[in-house]
């Protein structure tokens, strides 16, 4: 057994910074409607109040533990050491690490001080090296969106109870930061606009940073992902690297994959060339219809690709051929009825570069096959707020999502023509942000409660 899970479970603080935020810690922060500042959504803090009375809606879902420690959690990761799995999570406090070999009484181990950070959205971990990768909003701090300083923190994870910052670099975006090529480079992106970015701008667009070498991070000057909303450089707000190592950016105009390693051909160009993480290679994708998703936001994405079975047949996991995409759109309205949903959409017709010949005056739109959306649907309540669809994870045919306010769902997307509900969790005092699966089990980020761990029982 390693040293680190020996005697006290007491955290060891590593980092102590004395920075206060004036950012509400429910707040998201993401791009949404009616927000082109960027500035935190100000309808979370009348959903908290609201949320105060609420009363809770629980089916098919066992609630095995609670982190309140966690509290103003925005993200988990988790990494193995040799038989042993540990969580991390991110929040508005730094980065907490827990030992969860027993998870119906995970004990915190470690932890980094960030006070007033914010916010390490879709945290990104390196397995290998067992590297944490922390991006700094410019709202951090008491920032702002147009003058506040943005950037990565990387984080030593190899002895977890024992968490140091080893280095520190400013990147002109840094709402999330996402490993490419096995975390030898990260994307980060988002969110609105600095004032000393080009004016026409509707948001920043992706920054490649070189990891080859964690405490000396060298950020490349030139953005890609650029003209991704019908010809306009906007907002890329995640990304997502699929089982074929496209790494998928979701942002306002919609998702699109890029080839980061290999030589292929550029759709855009009809030559072969060599993908790499700072000139990557287009593959597909495009802007979601309107009539789908009216915000244009595509928060992030996931895109199950296909493994053929002995007898030649699609792994029952994937949709034919790869040529689907999950993604979600963050928006938030009065009432619920048309807040961000769940969209899958086919790829069909977006492999030879039509997502990035789209203008205002001829648009190029994936195809929807199906949407999911939690107004209306058993356990909601429609008098909270913070009903937009945020982050999602799949394991096997169940997608779980948080929907804020509106908790956590468990879809059994095997029709994706016809995602259904099977069980929810939505605490009365919670506002889910981040679900991911391990071994059965859902951890969910909730930016009130902490961390919740939930079973499904169906």
């Amino acid at each position: 057994m390693r040293r680190w899970l020996k005697g006290s479970t007491v955290a060891f603080s590593v980092v102590a910074l004395t920075f206060v935020s004036t950012v509400p810690a429910a707040a998201c922060g993401d791009e949404v409607v009616g927000n082109p500042s960027g500035a935190a959504h100000a309808g979370h803090g009348a959903a908290a109040a609201k949320n105060a009375a609420a009363t809770s809606a629980v089916k098919n879902v066992e609630q095995i533990a609670n982190l309140p420690d966690a509290a103003g959690a925005t993200s988990v990761r988790f990494l193995k050491y040799g038989h042993k799995d540990v969580l991390f999570v991110s929040g508005t406090f730094g980065l907490k690490s827990y030992d969860i070999d027993n998870p119906r009484k995970p004990k915190l181990i470690g932890k980094v001080d960030l006070p007033g950070f914010w916010q390490g959205e879709d945290t990104e971990a390196d397995p290998e090296r067992k590297l944490i990768f922390l991006a700094r909003d410019p709202r951090a701090y008491g920032g702002t969106t147009n003058t506040g300083e943005s950037g990565i923190y990387t984080v030593d994870a190899r002895r977890p109870d024992k968490l140091e910052i080893i280095s520190y670099v400013k990147v002109p975006a840094g709402h999330t930061t996402s490993c490419i090529n096995n975390c030898q480079y990260v994307w980060s992106g988002g969110p609105a606009k600095a004032d000393s970015q080009p004016a026409e701008w509707g948001g920043r667009p992706i920054w490649v940073t070189d990891m080859r070498n964690p405490r000396k991070p060298k950020v490349f000057p030139n953005p890609i992902d650029l003209y991704r909303n019908d010809g306009k450089t906007d907002y890329a707000h995640d990304v997502q690297v699929d089982d074929m190592g496209i790494a998928w950016s979701s942002g306002r105009g919609g998702v699109r994959g890029y080839w980061t390693e290999g030589w292929h051909r550029d759709p855009t160009t009809g030559k072969f060339r060599r993908a790499t993480a700072t000139d990557p290679v287009p593959y597909a994708g495009g802007g979601v219809s309107e009539l789908t998703a009216a915000s244009k936001f595509m928060h992030n994405s996931y895109r199950p690709v296909g493994k053929r079975t002995k007898d030649g047949g699609d792994h029952p996991r994937w949709g034919k051929d790869g040529d689907l995409v999950y993604v979600t759109e963050e928006s938030f309205l009065d009432g619920c009825a048309a807040d961000g949903i769940l969209v899958i959409a086919s790829l069909k017709g977006s492999y030879n570069g039509e997502g990035w010949r789209s203008t205002p005056d001829k648009p190029f739109r994936l195809k929807t096959i199906g949407s999911w959306s939690v107004a209306g649907q058993e356990g909601s309540d429609p008098v909270t707020g913070d009903c937009s669809a945020h982050y999602f994870d799949v394991e096997g045919k169940i997608l779980v999502q948080s929907f804020y306010a509106q908790g956590t769902r468990f879809l059994d997307i095997s029709d994706p023509t016809n995602p259904r509900q099977i069980a929810y969790h939505r605490p009365g005092d919670g506002r889910s942000w981040y679900p991911a699966w391990h071994k059965g089990l859902v951890y969910v980020a909730d930016n009130v409660r902490g961390v919740d761990v939930l079973k499904l029982t169906r």
